[in-house]
C-alpha cells in the first residue's frame, strides 16, 4: 500500500523532530539554538492550542502499550473520536503558523531530522485523516491494533512510505549528529525539553531516579582496580558523588543537566567492556 504523506503536516513528527533538535542542542551546548527549539515548542504546543490536543491523540497510539486487543480498540475509537472533535481548519492554521517559524527562526532542514518511528507517526496521521479511503484506514487500524499490543514502534511490516525520503532523512540525519545520545541522556533531555507540559513532575521524578541510580554506579566504581589503585580518579570520583548529592537540594538548571549528562557518560565508559 503506498501512502502520501506530508510530515510537515504531521503535528507528533514534527514535535519529536523539535525535541530531537534541542536534545543536541544541549548536548552540544548551543544555548541560544537550544532556545529558539524550546520557545517554538511553549509557543505552539502549550495545552490550550490546538497542536497539543492533537499531539495527544497521536501519542496515545504510538507511546503506549497494551495486554489486549479489546482495550486497544478502546482507546483507538476514543482518539478516533477526540480527533473529530478537534476543528481541522484551525489545526491547519496552527500547523502553517508552526511551520512558519521552524523556516524562519531554525531552518527547513529540521523536516529532515530522524525520527526513528517516523513510519509509525505516517501511519496514525493515514488513520485519522478525512482523506484516507474506507479501506485503507481499516487495514491500517489492524496494524496499528498489532502495534499497540505487541509492540511500541512500527516494524518492517508497517505499509511502505516513501522508503527513499525515510532512508534520506535517516541519513541526514546520522550525518548531522552522529548518533552521539546514549538511551538514558535521551530520556533526560526529552523530559527536560517538555518539562513547561507538567510543571516539571516528570522530570522531576526521571531524574530523583537517575540520579541515584548514578550515584550507586559511582560508588560500586570506586572498587574497580583502575580507579582504587588511582588516588586522582578515586578523588574526582567521590567528588562527583558529592555533587550529585547537593543537587537534591538545587533547583534543577541547565548546570545540573549538563552534569548529570556527563556523568551519565562517565558511568557508561566506567562499566563498558571489561570493566562492567
Amino acid at each position: 500500500m503506498k501512502i502520501k504523506h506530508n510530515k510537515k503536516r504531521n503535528t507528533a513528527f514534527v514535535y519529536e523532530a523539535l525535541v530531537r533538535e534541542a536534545t543536541v542542542s544541549i548536548i552540544k551546548e548551543d544555548v541560544a539554538r537550544k532556545d529558539k527549539v524550546v520557545s517554538i515548542i511553549k509557543k505552539h504546543f502549550g495545552a490550550d492550542t490546538l497542536l497539543y490536543k492533537d499531539l495527544e491523540c497521536y501519542r496515545s497510539l504510538y507511546e503506549e502499550k497494551f495486554p489486549n486487543k479489546q482495550l486497544a480498540g478502546r482507546v483507538l475509537n476514543e482518539v478516533k473520536m477526540q480527533k473529530r472533535l478537534i476543528d481541522p481548519d484551525g489545526l491547519f492554521q496552527q500547523q502553517t503558523e508552526l511551520i512558519h517559524d521552524i523556516n524562519k527562526d531554525l531552518s527547513p532542514d529540521l523536516f529532515n531530522n530522524f525520527v526513528p518511528n517516523y513510519r509509525c507517526l505516517a501511519t496514525i496521521e493515514q488513520i485519522l485523516s478525512f482523506k484516507t479511503s474506507p479501506k485503507n484506514k481499516i487495514m491500517l487500524e489492524n496494524q496499528i491494533m498489532n502495534d499497540l499490543i505487541i509492540v511500541k514502534e512500527a516494524t518492517t511490516d508497517m505499509p511502505t512510505i516513501d522508503n527513499l525520503t525515510y532512508r534520506q532523512s535517516v541519513k541526514l540525519f546520522n550525518e548531522k549528529y552522529e548518533n552521539q545520545l546514549l538511551k538514558e541522556q535521551k530520556n533526560l533531555l526529552t523530559f527536560y525539553v517538555t518539562s513547561f507540559s507538567d510543571n516539571g513532575l516528570q522530570l522531576k521524578m526521571y531524574l530523583n531516579e537517575e540520579i541515584g541510580r548514578l550515584k550507586e554506579k559511582l560508588v560500586e566504581a570506586r572498587e574497580v582496580p583502575c580507579i582504587l589503585e588511582d588516588k586522582d580518579m578515586l578523588a574526582k570520583t567521590n567528588k562527583i558523588i558529592e555533587k550529585l548529592n547537593g543537587f537534591a537540594k538545587q533547583t534543577i538548571s541547565e548546570n545540573v543537566l549538563l552534569t548529570v549528562l556527563k556523568t551519565q557518560s562517565l558511568v557508561q565508559e566506567i562499566y563498558n567492556g571489561d570493566n562492567n
